[in-house]
Order: C-alpha cells, then structure tokens, then sequence
C-alpha cells in the first residue's frame, strides 16, 4: 500500500470515527487520546463536542449573567484550541504528503478550504447528525417534528458524505498535480493580549 492509499484510509476512518465518538462521549469524555492522526482527529473532535454543549447552556432561558460570563470564557478558549487543532492537522498532512514524496504542484488549482478545516466541518456535522437522530426519538415530540427531523437527518448524513469524499478528493488531485493547499493562519485576536486593545489597554 503506498502514501496516499494509506492517506485514503485514514481520511475514510474519520467518518465512522468522529460519529462514534460522540456517542461515547455523551457518557463519558476520554480521559487520553492516542497521539497519533486518529488521536489528533479526535482531541480537534472533542473541542467541539464541549463547545456544542457551552452553547446550549448559554442559550438556557433566564441563565444568570454570572454564569454566561463563565460560558463565554470557555467558549473563547474552546475555539481558540479548535482553532490551533485545524492548524495542527493540516501541518501533519503535509508532512505525511512530503514524507510519501507526494509534491504539490504550486501551479494547480489552490483549493479555498484547507483539508483541517474540512475535518471540523465533518465534526461539527457528527454532533448535529448525533443531536438530530435524538429529535426523531423524542418522546415529548410529536410525528410532525419527528418526519421534519428525519427529513433532516437524512440531508445531514447526505451532506457529510459528500464532505468526506471532497476531502479524500483533495489528496487524489494533489497526487495529479491538480490541485493544492496551504495552511492558512488563523491569528486569532481577542484570546491575544498582544493584539487585543480590551487587554493590551489594562496591561498598560
């Protein structure tokens, strides 16, 4: 099996991988995680998860200003990791492409969307297929919401594959010289007290 094929492969496990997770984690979050590819998938995975459900406490009717405060904190650092974990996969991919002596082509098509940012779309997908599989359950629900939930789960599961495939297709073009990527910085300001003036003012 070569590079990419095993590239491939790793890309394909992301979808059973990522869906699994998080109907694991809704019992119990994962104390470690491997340090390998799938690992650094998950942990990218797992900030989600946990920002999924900041969010949902933050939109609790009547919730204390105290504790939205305390949300909001979290949710800043929260997406700051997830943030750093896209910049993180994207560089390990491009050092499985060099390792393999797979070269990108620096006149091909320059694909807008990096393979890491790819990632976490289809893990932010995981947790609404997760959530909506739940509403077509739902006991309190009545068959009006349960059909409209399906009808949308089955457009969430048709939308994540697609994703999945656009992002193994990524690695065949890169292959072909058709296509490239690059990794774009995100340079977060607001977590910066460098760059941020709400914090760099109290600094000084």
């Amino acid at each position: 099996m070569n590079e990419l094929s095993k590239l491939l492969e790793q890309l394909r496990a992301i979808d059973e991988a990522q869906l699994s997770c998080v109907a694991k984690w809704h019992d119990k979050e994962p104390e470690t995680l491997p340090e390998d590819f799938a690992g650094l998938v998950a942990e990218q995975s797992l900030q989600n998860f946990r920002l999924w459900h900041k969010e949902d406490i933050a939109r609790i009717p009547d919730t204390g200003d105290d504790i939205i405060a305390g949300v909001k904190r979290d949710i800043d650092k929260l997406n700051q990791r997830r943030n750093d974990l896209i910049e993180k996969l994207d560089e390990f991919l491009l050092i499985w492409l060099d390792r393999g002596g797979i070269k990108m082509n620096p006149e091909a098509a320059l694909n807008s969307e990096t393979p890491g940012s790819m990632i976490d779309r289809c893990s932010i997908m995981a947790l609404k297929i997760y959530h909506m599989q739940e509403e077509t359950m739902r006991d309190s629900a009545d068959e009006e919401h349960k059909t409209k939930a399906n009808e949308r789960l089955k457009t969430l599961k048709l939308q994540r594959s697609d994703m999945i495939d656009c992002l193994c297709n990524i690695f065949i073009e890169i292959e072909k010289g058709t296509r490239q990527f690059k990794i774009y910085r995100q340079f977060k300001m607001y977590n910066d007290p460098d760059f941020n003036p709400q914090l760099y003012q109290k600094k000084g």
